[in-house]
């Protein structure tokens, strides 16, 4: 009877996971580049050697799930803005600080470079790339032209273990190691949205809650029970 109560919470706990994670996906659908977060169901099933994790009293519980982030490209919202940019095909954006972004709306700081809206610096294959200027362009190769006068090209990187790169706010992210530098395309006046398809993700929301509250009613269910078999046996 504990056992089921067990089975029944972690499973409960898991769902819970479920929900933090469609709820956050669907507050991220409209931030430009956004990827979103999936849990590896993979990681929970019982092993196919049938030795499920167990605790010290040998309770079986169902395993922890490991979350990881979808990369497939988001579409191309045609904004019209000069500063904001797109990658076509693969790729980031590297920014200062060994970080990266597909996020490409940028804005012109302070000091005249170029930069995310949380001022990170966009780099370029000399550094920052400076735009004070009228006019600014960039064409498909990604180079960088300030009143038609080159300011380098835009450096765009690659990994080939994504899943190691750590997920910060605002779209951008962290590496330990620098990325590999690749040949993609770029739009102007392109940004790429979210990959959040939000009624899928509310719809799986609500299945998620759905099965919440039936693990719940299960952990009610088992801890009756078990107070109806303490009152018998103290009788």
């Amino acid at each position: 009877m504990y056992k089921g109560i067990y089975i029944a919470l972690s499973g409960a706990v898991i769902k819970q996971r479920h929900l933090d994670i469609f709820a956050q996906n669907v507050a991220n659908a409209a931030t430009p580049g956004y990827k979103k977060e999936r849990i590896a169901f993979k990681d929970y099933l019982i092993p196919v050697d049938n030795k499920p994790p167990l605790v010290e009293d040998g309770r079986t519980m169902t395993e922890t799930s490991r979350v990881v982030t979808d990369f497939s490209s988001g579409t191309l919202m045609r904004t019209g803005n000069p500063l904001d940019l797109a990658i076509n095909g693969e790729g980031f954006f590297a920014l200062e600080g060994g970080r990266y972004t597909r996020n490409g709306n940028f804005k012109i700081d302070g000091e005249g470079y170029l930069t995310t809206q949380d001022n990170i610096k966009l780099l370029g294959s000399g550094g920052p790339i400076s735009a004070q200027g009228r006019k600014i362009d960039v064409n498909a190769a990604g180079e960088v032209f300030i009143d038609d006068i080159s300011a380098g090209a835009l450096r765009i990187v690659d990994f080939a273990e994504k899943e190691k790169l750590q997920k910060l706010s605002g779209g951008a992210f962290a590496a330990d190691e620098q990325g590999i530098e690749i040949k993609s395309t770029v739009s102007q006046g392109y940004l790429e949205a979210s990959n959040v398809e939000s009624m899928r993700e509310i719809v799986q929301m609500l299945t998620s809650l759905r099965e919440f509250e039936a693990y719940q009613k299960m952990i009610q269910t088992f801890d009756e029970a078990s107070s109806k078999v303490a009152n018998e046996l103290g009788k």
